[in-house]
């Protein structure tokens, strides 16, 4: 039997994070969250997920100082896609510079398109 793949969402605002969570289980996909790069980052310790979806503007520890502790510091190469608002060529560069596997402005894509991204990197 296939083992189900493990997404971990990391996003502050609830709305998204419940929206989320719900498209990727009805697409059957496990899913874990974290509100914040702190809580992020135990988890992926601990609960070793497949694939990261990843928000850079966050309390306590944002996507960036996350995903630069998480290549850096833990050598963890977990499939990362950044899922922002900010849309500066400025944010994508830094996000790839530091090993994002992918860069989504939330506005510009659906959920669907999302769950798209989720499958093509975890194939």
């Amino acid at each position: 039997m296939k083992k189900t793949q493990t997404v971990l969402i990391v996003e502050d605002e609830i709305a998204l994070l419940e929206v989320l969570s719900d498209k990727l289980k009805n697409n059957g996909f496990g899913v874990l969250i974290a509100k914040n790069g702190e809580e992020g980052l135990k988890l992926i310790e601990h609960q070793k997920p497949d694939l990261v979806l990843l928000d850079i503007l966050m309390p306590r520890m944002d996507g960036v100082t996350m995903l630069r502790h998480l290549r850096d510091e833990m050598k963890n190469k977990v499939p990362v896609i950044v899922l922002t608002n900010l849309g500066s060529t400025d944010n994508a560069r830094e996000a790839k510079e530091l090993g994002a596997d992918d860069f989504l402005i939330k506005a510009d894509h659906s959920l669907d398109e999302v769950v798209s991204k989720v499958r093509s990197h975890l194939k």
